[in-house]
């Protein structure tokens, strides 16, 4: 088991291990969960390759000019 010691600041160090596996780097962000009816918490790192987005937005059926765009904009991002 893995453990970590909490300072007099609230603050505790990600132990080595734990940073390596999750590729954890200085200044990175991180999300907790914490689940009120087990006393766990969880915490996952709020980083994401740029990569791992594709795809999440299907493509158009037509394509769509800027002017078109620039309309559904002006319209709140109601369909044109």
């Amino acid at each position: 088991m893995i453990t970590a010691t909490v300072t007099s600041k609230g603050q505790i160090t990600i132990p080595k291990d734990i940073r390596d596996q999750l590729k954890l780097q200085a200044g990175d962000r991180i999300h907790f969960f914490i689940d009120n009816s087990t006393g766990t918490v969880t915490f996952l790192p709020l980083k994401t390759n740029v990569r791992e987005l594709k795809g999440i937005v299907p493509k158009p059926r037509k394509p769509i000019s800027i002017s078109d765009m620039n309309q559904a904009i002006k319209a709140g991002g109601s369909k044109i």
